[in-house]
């Protein structure tokens, strides 16, 4: 199994920038799909955007496309996520998670390992 740890979170103004890193121990993240979900104090956690284990398919959540955008590098074994203009609706703490395999990216359930996930405030 793997097991996924985040860093890079931190406190930014609005329309700031951003990068979160993956690593995991464990096995290599080179064969998992990986995906970061965020959840905001109050609110269900929600999908962000997401890789294929090989980087050829990505997805990404309606209110981040355009700003966000995912990577990885098997090599390194690290996944990564890079968020441009930020808001302050973008405040969550962030999880990164691993799926082998994964069909319904989005879906929150297709993960079988989270990190504890990392903490993103964007002020006003």
């Amino acid at each position: 199994q793997v097991q996924p740890e985040e860093s890079g979170g931190g406190l930014v103004q609005a329309g700031g920038s951003l990068k979160l890193s993956c690593s995991t121990t464990g096995r290599t993240f080179a064969r998992y799909t990986a995906g970061w979900f965020r959840q905001a104090p109050g609110k269900e956690r929600e999908f962000v955007a997401a890789i294929s284990w090989n980087g050829d398919t990505t997805e990404y959540a309606d209110s981040v496309k355009g700003r966000f955008i995912i990577s990885r590098d098997n090599a390194d074994n690290r996944v990564y996520l890079q968020m441009n203009s930020l808001k302050p609706d973008d405040t969550a703490v962030y999880y990164c998670a691993a799926a082998f395999p994964a069909s319904d990216y989005d879906e929150p359930g297709e993960y079988h390992y989270w990190g504890h996930g990392t903490q993103v405030t964007v002020s006003s």
